[in-house]
């Protein structure tokens, strides 16, 4: 598919962000293995966290839709022994959370399962995943000397471990965690990162009973002596899809844009503090608690932008955002340099390499780092064929480039956004005309 995107006279109206595709996940996958049944609102509406839920009906977990409830599911637990032993290959999709939030779960079950997911996914490293499992007692093997799925999973009796990884990673973490889960009295599970990353796991286990304590970048849990509690859960709205319309907000010269709902837990609103640092008007309003995730209404108005360096611990905080931050480097007067995020050249794609490909098609002036990029902004962008190469993130983040660009910008491989925001061109179009 191909999108055509032209920059509109002003952009404005109010967005509600889908449900927080992080979340979404942990919520299904923590209540699916909890005591009783939860209903999860505002489930998030993409491919991604579809494949987590078809990941766990494969498993034995009953998961519905219930009638008159748009966006939400139910999730019957099955506790941490009552999940049955996969007919066939499960299929994580494109996701890379599915595939190692599973893998934790799987590695302390008492069968064997294999899973894998689309080319992208199976190219995408998974030995700093398998390594701990392995430590902590699991059988884990894959392609390419156990780098790479398809994963191949003996489940087996797993023992807790401490254990210090080598690049933050919430992914890393949350698997696990999860594992810890089923170490029954063989000692805690600690996990060490050299930055704090996301903390959705830790936050929604201990409203679940589960004892998870947390000091700077260490989180250590106890495997409970009966399963989680189920947890009912109003997912709120997604901040790495809000980032799209707060880059907008800010770049347009004609623009105000408001963001209901949105999520606002502190390790992923880099993007915030970035932008505004960078000189946005950006306003963070009706600030409240939900589940223990804390959510706000944002609204953003065309701004000046100066550039910044974004590099060291604020980065896990908005790795997801580096694509659509981009961009607005371009539009910000002065030199942007981003570093110590070579974690986007194991993404969807390798994404360093192809935002500076793609901006640099529309007249940016981007140079490419071994960890990051350069951005020298100031300049105006003209509309040029480009392509997402398949990625949500791309596919986004060109999107919002077209929207502030002279002349017309066509986008290859648009449907790439169905991955984690499938509204977003129709979203995209609305506030162009609100």
């Amino acid at each position: 598919m191909v999108r055509r995107v032209r920059k509109p006279q002003h952009a404005r109206g109010e967005v509600t962000p889908p449900g927080d595709k992080s979340i979404s996940h942990r919520a299904v996958i923590l209540n699916s293995l909890a005591d009783g049944t939860a209903r999860v609102a505002n489930f998030a509406p993409g491919a991604d966290c579809a494949s987590t839920v078809s990941c766990l009906r494969a498993l034995g977990v009953k998961i519905e839709s219930p009638a008159g409830a748009r966006s939400a599911i139910d999730v019957q637990g099955v506790g941490v022994r009552g999940y049955t032993e996969p007919a066939t290959v499960l299929d994580a999709g494109n996701s890379g959370t599915t595939m190692r939030l599973l893998t934790g779960l799987l590695t302390g079950q008492g069968f064997f399962t294999v899973i894998s997911g689309d080319a992208s996914l199976c190219t995408r490293p998974m030995g700093r995943l398998i390594h701990p499992l392995r430590l902590m007692g699991g059988r884990i093997y894959g392609r390419n000397r156990d780098t790479l799925a398809p994963l191949a999973i003996k489940g087996q009796e797993i023992h807790g471990l401490d254990y210090t990884l080598p690049v933050a990673s919430a992914q890393i973490k949350s698997a696990m965690l999860i594992a810890g889960l089923f170490t029954g009295m063989k000692g805690k599970t600690i996990v060490r990162e050299p930055a704090l990353s996301r903390d959705h796991t830790e936050r929604m286990l201990r409203a679940m009973g589960v004892k998870v304590t947390s000091e700077g970048p260490t989180s250590t849990l106890v495997c409970p002596a009966a399963p989680p509690k189920a947890l009912h859960i109003e997912v709120p709205g997604d901040i790495s899809s809000a980032a799209c319309w707060l880059v907008l907000g800010a770049v347009h010269p004609d623009a105000r844009i408001t963001l209901r709902g949105t999520g606002t837990n502190p390790t992923r609103t880099g993007i915030i503090d970035v932008l505004l640092k960078m000189g946005a008007r950006l306003k963070i309003e009706n600030e409240r608690m939900s589940n223990d995730e804390p959510v706000a209404d944002l609204t953003v108005e065309s701004s000046r932008l100066s550039a910044v360096d974004i590099e060291g611990d604020i980065v896990p905080r908005l790795i997801d955002e580096v694509p659509v931050l981009a961009v607005a480097a371009c539009l910000a007067r002065g030199t942007t340099t981003i570093k110590d995020a070579a974690e986007l050249r194991v993404k969807e794609t390798d994404r360093i390499a192809y935002l500076v490909s793609e901006l640099s098609k529309m007249g940016a002036d981007v140079e490419e780092r071994p960890d990051g990029m350069v951005i020298r902004g100031g300049e105006k962008l003209a509309g040029a064929g480009c392509s997402s190469h398949g990625d949500h993130r791309m596919a986004m983040a060109l999107g919002i480039a077209g929207s502030v660009a002279d002349g017309e910008t066509q986008i290859e491989d648009a449907e790439a956004v169905d991955i984690s925001y499938p509204g977003f061109w129709q979203e995209l179009e609305r506030v162009a005309t609100g």
